[in-house]
This record gives structure tokens, C-alpha cells and sequence, in this order.
């Protein structure tokens, strides 16, 4: 139902998502309304549709974005097992080929005021144009002014170490670009319980693969003893998560 999503404004792309069941958590649909994809995606930002955002990379068509929030929502709001709220750590968030920026602040409108996203790069201008596009916003100035949102560059592939913070882990990993395995860095700064959502490319299963390049979504999950199990779930075609292109 994808094709049928777009709209003329972006509570209409957020409702069509909605009545289309691609998005179905009414949390989700809330941090969707409050993110405007028109200071994200470079032309038709309420199409439901992926659009290139330059350097090789694109920002995903919403219900691509929504799929993933879907999947990574219990890891990304603030728990509510611990009689106090403040006892409980608060949300981390990574989310690595963070491109555009728009994934990245839907994600910190669920993690809740406590909680931290870090949205990863391997192209410093792509970096700095996450954060240029949340700076559009009131909103958006007000997450990067706070902490709550911070964009990095680094190599996706090995996860993120945030400076000053060597011993956190990540409640939600969040991965926009196919990689050619799960990596091992970001199994290991996955936090126990935590789950990751990430496209890897899979050239053996041409059947399964349904002309899609032979790519699939897995979700990965680290339980709270740290056994991990991995879930495949649909084809898909991203862009590659490869070395940054010499300069």
C-alpha cells in the first residue's frame, strides 16, 4: 500500500501511512506528525517515495522510515518497568547513515528528554547536512541545542563510541545502508536487551530475493542475558554501507 501513502501536506503522508497500517503504533504516527519530511527531503518530501540527497546516498521513502521505527519502537521510548522513571536508564539511539537527518529526529521525539541519538555518517558533508536540516526547525535547533541529537562522522561498520561515554551501549541501532554482514562492533555495542535494524546483503538467495537485489531486512535482537537471535524479514535495495570515497 506504500504507492497509495502520498500526500499534499505531511499530516497527509502521515495519515495515509496510518490508514494503510504502514505505520500502526499511535506513538509512531505522533513523532511523524511532529517531523516535517519537507526539511529533509531535497524535492516532493510528501511522496512516498526514496529521493537522492547527493554523494551516492538517498533518503528513504517514508514507510521504509516507518518500518523501522515500527520495529525498533520497545527500544526507543523510556522504560516504564521501574516503579520511577528516573531510575530507569534513559534511551540511546544510533543511527548509522543518518544521510538526510530525518530518521534521526523522528527517533528523538521518542526517546523521550533524557534520552540521546546519534546519528552517524562517513561523509562529512552528509553529516553536516543532517544537521543543517534539523536546524530548519525550532524544534530541531532546540534537539541539538539540548544534546539530545548529535551528529557524528565516522565508519557505520564500527558502530559509535561516544566520546566521554565509553562504557554506554545502544538500546537502538538503527542502520540505513546495506551492509555485507552484521558486524561485529555493532553486535558488541548493542546494549542487553536491544534490538538492531539493519539491511544486509544476501547474493546467495536469488529466489528469496524477489528482484531485490538480493538484500534483506534482519532484525536483531540481544536479550537480557546477551544471546542474540536474528530475524529476516523483507527484501529491500539500499544503497551500500562502504569505506567514505577518497577526496
Amino acid at each position: 500500500m506504500a504507492w497509495r501513502s502520498s500526500g499534499g501536506s505531511n499530516r497527509d503522508l502521515v495519515e495515509n501511512l496510518w490508514r494503510n497500517n504502514l505505520i500502526t503504533h499511535p506513538l509512531v504516527k505522533e513523532a511523524f506528525l511532529k517531523v516535517d519530511r519537507a526539511h529533509y527531503a531535497p524535492s516532493l518530501p510528501y511522496d512516498d517515495s526514496p529521493q537522492p540527497i547527493g554523494h551516492g546516498a538517498t533518503i528513504s521513502a517514508p514507510h521504509m522510515h516507518a518500518a523501522a521505527v515500527e520495529e525498533l519502537l520497545p527500544y526507543l521510548t523510556p522504560s516504564s518497568s521501574s516503579s520511577s522513571s528516573s531510575l530507569a536508564p534513559p534511551p540511546r539511539a544510533l543511527d548509522i547513515g543518518s544521510g538526510s537527518g530525518y530518521l534521526t529526529h523522528v527517533m528523538a521525539e521518542l526517546v523521550g528528554p533524557r534520552g540521546t541519538v546519534v546519528g552517524v555518517e562517513h561523509i562529512a558533508p552528509l553529516r553536516d547536512l543532517g544537521e543543517h536540516n534539523m536546524a530548519k526547525s525550532g524544534r530541531g535547533r532546540e534537539l541539538l541545542a539540548n544534546g539530545r541529537v548529535r551528529f557524528r562522522v565516522g565508519d557505520g561498520r564500527k558502530g559509535w563510541v561516544e566520546p566521554g561515554e565509553e562504557e554506554e551501549k545502544w538500546d537502538a541501532i538503527h542502520v540505513g545502508a546495506a551492509a555485507a554482514e552484521v558486524h561485529g562492533p555493532l553486535l558488541e555495542q548493542l546494549r542487553a536487551p536491544g534490538r538492531m535494524f539493519i539491511p544486509v546483503d544476501d547474493p546467495d538467495d536469488e529466489e528469496d530475493g524477489g528482484g531485490w537485489g538480493g538484500q534483506h531486512i534482519w532484525c536483531v535482537d540481544k536479550d537480557e542475558k546477551g544471546v542474540v537471535t536474528r530475524r529476516k524479514t523483507f527484501g529491500v535495495r539500499y544503497v551500500p554501507l562502504t569505506d567514505a570515497p577518497n577526496e
